[in-house]
C-alpha cells in the first residue's frame, strides 16, 4: 500500500464550449506516453465522478508528488476568454466534497492542496482558492465530531 499525504486538486484547463471525457483525457495523456490518464478521479461538469488510474497506482499529475498523492481532477479551470476562472457546476462541487470526505477517511493524514500551492508549480490550477474547501472540510468535519458526542450522550 503507498502512503499518500497529499490529496491534489486539479483542473483539466478547459473552457466552457470544451467537453472533455474521461476517455479523450485518456488519450491525451496516452499521447504524452504514460499507461493511463494521470488522475485517479475526474469529476465532469454534470457532477459524474469517474475513476481513472487505481489508488494503488502512483498518479502523473503532480511531477515530484505523484508517489505519495491521489489526484482529482475536475473538467473546466477557463472562462470563455480563457482565463482562469472557478468554473465548477453546483454538481461538481459537490461530488468533489463527497469524494474528499470519503479520501479522508482512507486517508486522514493526507493534506488537501490545490496544484498550484505545490511548490515548482507555476499555474492557476485548479483555479479557485483550495484554501476556501478545507474551511469546509474542517466544519464538516466539526459538524461530524459534535453529532458523534450528541449521539453518544443520548
Amino acid at each position: 500500500m503507498r502512503r499518500i499525504d497529499l490529496i491534489v486538486i486539479h483542473c483539466t484547463a478547459s473552457r466552457p464550449d470544451q467537453h472533455l471525457t474521461l476517455g479523450m483525457l485518456d488519450q491525451m495523456h496516452k499521447a504524452r506516453g504514460w499507461k493511463c490518464c494521470g488522475y485517479h478521479y475526474y469529476i465532469t461538469r454534470d457532477g459524474q465522478l469517474h475513476f481513472g488510474r487505481p489508488e494503488e497506482m502512483v498518479g502523473a499529475h503532480a511531477r515530484h508528488y505523484n508517489a505519495h498523492s491521489i489526484g482529482i481532477c475536475y473538467e473546466g479551470g477557463l472562462d470563455e476568454k480563457g482565463r482562469a476562472a472557478d468554473t465548477r457546476t453546483p454538481a461538481q462541487k459537490q461530488a468533489l466534497l463527497t469524494l474528499l470526505v470519503s479520501l479522508k477517511q482512507d486517508y486522514p493524514d493526507a493534506e488537501i492542496v490545490g496544484h498550484c500551492e505545490l511548490e515548482g508549480v507555476h499555474k492557476a490550477c485548479p483555479s479557485f482558492p483550495v484554501s476556501e474547501l478545507r474551511v469546509q472540510m474542517k466544519q464538516l468535519w466539526e459538524k461530524r465530531i459534535h453529532k458523534a458526542a450528541e449521539d453518544l450522550s443520548e
